[in-house]
């Protein structure tokens, strides 16, 4: 017999309210009398959790070396540009946020894939002939981190293969991975000034390859790809019907030598997702605003795929209210000068970076063209005493207070990356210790002594 009880509770002006407790399937119905189960405690994390693993933090936290006490040290291994407070964002950015939080519109909640307001914003800046794009195509998302997961989640399936960058931003490998797809490396060539190996990646391709990604400009080589090589990669995912995420959150941050082509504009066969924001080029990472683009000109992702994107952007709603509501007026009012003046920088911190370590014997660094990082190799058999680049890196952190991002964190071992947003005076202090400390530690490889006695 079913039992409903019905308490009937009203306090002065207070409407009643009506506190129902059902007990539905009769007397034997009772808490905790599931039937087979054994009462114990038994909580265990689930396998997703698991299954996430993030490179970078594996290595990092696994240090344990302590910097040295005389020296202050000087860390080049964070990619957020306003670490240091040496590039702040424009105050027309900042006033656009003070605008949007006084005009008490966006402190609701808004649609889990953003206002439509700024989805036409971000559709019309990123508009253009070759790739036309609306509101509809837009989902804007907390940051670009969350974009990169939405697409991985809605065009993979555990069991099946997404192809990374090697070396690569470690996101793609937590993220697919905790998703039970498995990963794929296809390789960066530093000679080619880190292009893509294509022979090699169009090998790793077979029928349970669910999407290609392409980091252009790249973290951590500081790559930009010419429009020829981005033609040859398209036709790759053409010729093997891929779909490509295109992570471009460093778009239009390249130096004065160098282009950035949007992917999607050089092609209407493949279907591009392609991943941006503002936390880069706007200097603004912990602002969570980014976006994803929906080229799909031959209609190949069709319904299914932007409504799954719809559904898992419904699971957390979005960025936040009033970063949306100012980002008509970041996208409208940020001077060209801004972005001129951080390129600047960035050109001139990678050309003293680069010129700086390319005179130390031991190492070799690659030219970057781009975004806020560079490569550099470690000849490891001028530096018989440490293993790999980890034991370098820490030893480094060590005796001269600089911190290196081994390169082991992005699957590319003995290379360690550096950031290049710093200050100048302080890279270069950092320029010279790691200077200092190659000396202390370098040796002739075995036959190369006249090398060393030049």
């Amino acid at each position: 017999m079913d039992l409903y009880v019905i308490q009937m509770n009203g306090k002065g002006s207070l409407p009643p309210v009506l506190d129902v407790h059902v007990n539905i399937g009769g007397k034997n119905s009772l808490p905790g009398k599931g039937k087979g189960r054994k009462a114990r405690w038994s909580v265990k994390p689930s396998d997703m959790s698991n299954n996430t693993f993030n490179p970078i933090r594996a290595i990092v936290d696994s240090m344990k070396v302590k910097p040295n006490p005389d020296k202050p040290m000087i860390s080049l291994s964070i990619g957020d540009p306003t670490v240091f407070g040496n590039l702040p964002t424009d105050p027309e950015v900042t006033q656009a946020m003070k605008d949007a939080l006084d005009s008490g519109k966006y402190n609701g909640y808004a649609p889990s894939i953003g206002y439509l307001s700024s989805r036409e914003e971000i559709a019309s800046y990123y508009h253009c002939p070759e790739a036309p794009l609306e509101a509809k195509d837009v989902i804007l998302t907390s940051g670009c981190s969350q974009a990169i997961e939405l697409c991985l989640a809605v065009l993979a399936n555990p069991g099946q293969n997404i192809l990374v960058p090697r070396p690569g931003f470690s996101l793609y490998r937590t993220l697919a991975e905790s998703l039970g797809v498995e990963v794929r490396f296809y390789n960066l060539l530093p000679e080619k000034s880190w292009e893509i190996d294509l022979k090699q990646l169009e090998s790793l391709i077979d029928e349970k390859t669910a999407c290609l990604i392409i980091n252009n400009p790249s973290n951590p080589c500081g790559s930009v790809f010419r429009r020829s090589h981005l033609q040859k990669i398209l036709a790759v995912a053409a010729r093997q019907c891929v779909p490509i995420l295109a992570d471009e959150i460093y778009a239009d941050m390249v130096f004065s030598d160098s282009k950035f082509e949007p992917l999607a504009n050089l092609s209407s066969d493949v279907p591009i997702l392609s991943c941006g924001g503002l936390a880069k080029r706007w200097l603004v990472p912990g602002w969570r605003l980014g976006w994803i683009l929906i080229h799909d000109r031959r209609d190949i992702f069709g319904n299914e795929i932007r409504d799954g994107l719809v559904k898992l952007s419904q699971r957390i709603l979005g960025p936040c209210t009033i970063v949306q509501g100012a980002l008509k007026s970041i996208l409208r009012r940020t001077p060209r000068e801004f972005y001129h003046n951080t390129l600047s920088f960035l050109k001139s911190s990678a050309d003293l970076c680069y010129g700086a370590l390319a005179a130390i014997p031991g190492l070799r660094p690659i030219r970057p063209l781009g975004a806020m990082y560079l490569m550099v190799e470690i000849e490891m058999e001028h530096f018989p005493e440490f293993e790999n680049d980890e034991e370098f890196t820490e030893r480094l952190i060590a005796e001269q207070s600089v911190q290196l991002l081994p390169a082991k964190c992005f699957e590319y071992p003995n290379f360690f990356r550096v950031v290049i947003t710093v200050p100048e005076v302080m890279m270069l202090e950092a320029c010279s210790r790691i200077q200092e400390f190659c000396e202390q530690h370098y040796h002739c490889a075995e036959g190369s002594q006249e090398e060393c006695d030049k």
